[in-house]
């Protein structure tokens, strides 16, 4: 059965009620089990007890005094928005997300962070709550940018349930009125300490959740940039550089990767990315039906897709863009993520 076949047999499942279908039998599952349990007493040892730096606050400040109120910029999901695995609030995701949205609309970004290192898909119902109805919050976020699936996928949470999870949370924030960009599942079969067949079957399993993710999100009017191909190439070939020192989170540095393909997709989600490179994204684009765009992303890295229009309606094909990544840096010239402070900002 094809990637675009299952994806969208995973993504009905949600809509109905999140079933169980599995895609791995018995023995296979069993195996699965015991490779990783040999794999989890191999990697995430290097971080200890670490929390991920608190990154909450304003960037952009420099241009307060010329620009309209700053735009509200929301991180949910698992340890990867959160940005576990590095120092400085300025290297997590959030911060240099919003510092790059900071520079280029040139509008100060504040930025909220409910994100919690281990959270799966269902936690996403209490990140959006606390978002859209704690008091004392700020109003609700001009956009949201949700990274979630790794720990479904190594908790053996049925695809189906995780999609619905991701779906109810996107249905909320865009009933509030947000723009949702959703990373999806990474590929875990790029995780160095891990060996065949492990490697193998968690590689298939992230990418067809992310497929079905893609297929959720987008018919909800979100948008989804697709981090498995990027994270697993890129990161297969520099681990060194790219993980972090439990061999499982990304770096300094692969935070900075994973930011540079999201933040086109961000900026353009709140009308700020340029005309210029607006254009140059249509000329690599292309309509294709949900699924096939959804099965499409996830072997492209840095790929976006959100909903076509007609007609001013949603239709069941979608638009698959491959923008440009561009390298994120500070004023001085510094490349993103090596020292980046609340309150700076990036272009």
């Amino acid at each position: 059965m094809s990637r675009a076949r299952v994806a969208r047999r995973i993504a009905t499942a949600a809509a109905y009620g999140g079933g169980g279908i599995g895609l791995l039998g018995g023995a296979a599952a069993g195996l699965v089990l015991t490779e990783m349990r040999w794999a989890r007493r191999r990697v995430g040892k290097g971080l200890g007890d670490d929390e991920p730096p608190v990154a909450e606050g304003i960037y952009g400040t420099a241009f307060a005094a010329t620009a309209g109120p700053p735009w509200r910029l929301a991180m949910l999901g698992d340890s990867t928005a959160a940005g576990l695995g590095v120092r400085r609030a300025g290297q997590t995701p959030g911060a240099l997300l919003a510092s790059g949205l900071a520079a280029v609309s040139e509008r100060p970004v504040e930025l909220h962070s409910v994100a919690l290192s281990g959270a799966r898909s269902a936690d996403l119902e209490r990140q959006v709550s606390l978002l859209l109805t704690e008091p004392g919050r700020a109003p609700v976020p001009d956009v949201c940018v949700i990274m979630i699936g790794a720990n479904d996928v190594t908790g053996r949470v049925p695809p189906a349930r995780s999609v619905k999870y991701l779906a109810e949370a996107v249905s909320r924030l865009r009933t509030a009125g947000c723009q949702v960009i959703v990373g999806t599942c990474p590929d875990l079969g790029s995780v160095e300490p891990v060996g065949q067949p492990l490697r193998w079957i968690a590689r298939r399993l992230s990418r067809q959740l992310a497929a079905a993710q893609t297929i959720a999100v987008v018919e909800l009017g979100g948008r989804t940039v697709s981090l498995g191909t990027l994270l697993g190439p890129e990161f297969a070939a520099n681990p060194r550089e790219l993980f972090g020192p439990d061999r499982y989170h990304p770096s300094a540095e692969g935070y900075a990767t994973a930011a540079m393909a999201v933040l086109p997709t961000l900026c353009d989600a709140v009308g700020a990315w340029p005309a210029e490179e607006r254009t140059e994204a249509r000329r690599r684009e292309r309509l294709l039906p949900v699924a096939d765009a959804a099965a499409a992303a996830v072997a492209e890295s840095g790929t976006e897709v959100s909903a076509a229009e007609d007609a001013g309606r949603r239709t069941p094909w979608a638009m698959l863009r491959l923008r440009r990544r561009r390298p994120l840096l500070r004023e001085d010239g510094v490349p993103a993520g090596q020292d980046v402070t609340p309150g700076a900002t990036c272009g």
